[in-house]
């Protein structure tokens, strides 16, 4: 998965697991404890984002946005996350990463990437270009 996929990837993991909106998506099992851990990486996520937004506030603003609007907002934010460097960044890369480690850790976390990741493919579809789905895996022994 490019840079720029797994950082949306993440942010919109993160929010729906630290807001409780897996609830709403039918996904049950999060304990507290791991949604405040998941919170805490994609709390870190954002704050790395918005330091390297920083003195340009049309970015910062569309970072909040998106939270609010995932799909309005991503071809906006995909532009500001590229233009401002943020897509090679290994501190954010890393850090997006953790967040979806930290989801894929939660029971239905592996339903959420996966949802996730498959609107940022039919956006990017949409949008136009060519575009390789490479999961990101780290570890761990996969199977059940």
């Amino acid at each position: 998965m490019d840079p720029i996929s797994l950082i949306l990837s993440a942010l919109v993991a993160g929010l729906a697991q630290a807001t409780g909106d897996v609830a709403a998506k039918g996904v049950q099992g999060v304990t507290k404890v791991a949604s405040e851990e998941i919170q805490g990486a994609y709390n870190h996520l954002k704050k790395l984002i918005k330091d390297k937004f920083a003195g340009d506030p049309k970015a910062e603003m569309v970072l909040e946005e998106y939270e609010i609007d995932p799909e309005t907002y991503e071809a906006p934010l995909k532009k500001k996350l590229a233009s401002n460097g943020v897509d090679k960044d290994s501190k954010i890369i890393k850090a997006a990463q953790d967040v979806l480690d930290k989801t894929k850790e939660q029971p239905g976390g592996q339903q959420i990437i996966n949802q996730t990741q498959s609107n940022t493919i039919s956006n990017i579809g949409s949008i136009g270009g060519n575009f390789e789905f490479k999961p990101t895996q780290v570890g761990g022994s996969g199977s059940k």
